[in-house]
């Protein structure tokens, strides 16, 4: 009897501790169950804030690679551009070194006028260069108060005027002329082709 009634006893207090710890069991899942309930809402948002930061993330990367290749691809139209001005450029040289024609008297004299018109007075100390010499000392006989230096200067013709005090200096020759417009024609041909400079 009493080994029973200490086995009751025993039984008891197993089906206590097993109710007790079942119920612990149960408590911690259905606390385990709802923490994970929520937290679902968290790692969502969580979860969409990554890929919403990930989309901006390769939305300015794509913007950056098509900027470069933009800025690239204009800058070689730029140089395609500046490489075919040259081109020009020094095609019109060559043939603007070797041509002098009955209207290039008329040309010196314009220069003339225009660098006493400048300058704001006709005493004058005039260059030009070896092959322009004869050309430009007619045309300076209607220039009282010029005179044409014996020191020749390297340029494709016109002239460079200073004033006898040596206080102004204007260089009217054809390459000043042309270097004075290129940015003028680079910009209009840029136009042309609807390359902005």
């Amino acid at each position: 009897m009493s080994n029973s009634a200490l086995d009751s006893t025993i039984d008891k207090i197993l089906k206590n501790t097993e109710d007790n710890i079942l119920s612990s069991i149960k408590s911690a899942l259905d606390d385990s169950q709802q923490n994970l309930s929520d937290s679902i809402p968290k790692l969502e948002g969580e979860y969409d804030k990554i890929i919403s930061d990930g989309k901006k993330e390769a939305d300015k990367i794509e913007k950056q690679i098509i900027g470069s290749s933009d800025l690239e691809a204009r800058n070689k139209q730029l140089m395609v551009l500046e490489e075919a001005v040259d081109n020009v450029f020094s095609k019109a040289l060559d043939q603007i070194a070797n041509k002098r024609d009955d209207d290039y008297p008329k040309l010196i004299k314009t220069l003339l006028d225009e660098a006493t018109q400048i300058l704001g007075t006709s005493d004058l100390i005039v260059f030009t260069n070896n092959k322009d010499k004869d050309v430009v000392q007619t045309t300076l006989s209607q220039f009282t108060g010029s005179e044409l230096s014996s020191d020749t200067i390297e340029c494709l013709g016109g002239i460079i005027v200073k004033s006898k005090d040596g206080a102004m200096t204007f260089d009217n020759t054809i390459d000043a002329r042309i270097e004075r417009l290129k940015p003028l024609i680079r910009k209009e041909i840029a136009a042309k082709f609807g390359v902005e400079n």
